[in-house]
């Protein structure tokens, strides 16, 4: 288990900064480690989108990983569905929901759909789509049953009041 700078992994550059990530070589292949869950899990393109945002997030905006969890399982319409990454306030109330496709995958209307589905479980203000080269956030007005982009990922103690 080794933090190699000469494992490389099989994806083209991700439009965030570069990340010091926790890769290594198995058997298996290659493995990247999630801080969020504590564990190593098989690089995949979403996988690599997944911790290059997530580290995007802590080192960069202010995130605490304490207040991020990956792979939340919820209940909509009688099946079980997964939010990629979900981040909440220190009253550990969910605030934003991040859904993540690998680079090749577009972001279509579809994917917004898809995240605001969840968000009816969910019920959080911000809705943050990313595919490693673009990235858009939502904030979400639920009383007016509304929406708008924001130019920019908010900081942390933005979203958190």
């Amino acid at each position: 288990m080794i933090n190699s700078p000469h494992i490389q992994p099989p994806f083209h550059p991700l439009n965030l900064p570069v990340s010091n990530l926790r890769i290594q070589q198995t058997a298996r292949g290659i493995k990247i480690f999630d801080p969020l869950r504590k564990k190593w899990l098989i690089l995949t393109p979403e996988e690599w989108v997944r911790q290059n945002f997530i580290s995007f997030l802590i080192n960069h905006k202010g995130y605490k990983a304490g207040l991020m969890a990956n792979e939340i399982a919820i209940t909509l319409n009688g099946t079980t569905k997964r939010c990629d990454t979900v981040i909440y306030n220190t009253t550990l109330q969910p605030l934003a929901i991040i859904e993540y496709k690998e680079p090749k995958v577009p972001i279509t209307q579809k994917v917004f759909e898809q995240i605001a589905r969840y968000n009816i479980v969910m019920n959080v203000k911000y809705l943050i789509i990313s595919n490693g080269l673009k990235h858009y956030c939502c904030e979400v007005d639920s009383l007016n049953h509304s929406y708008r982009f924001l130019s920019d990922i908010p900081e942390y103690q933005l979203i958190s009041h």
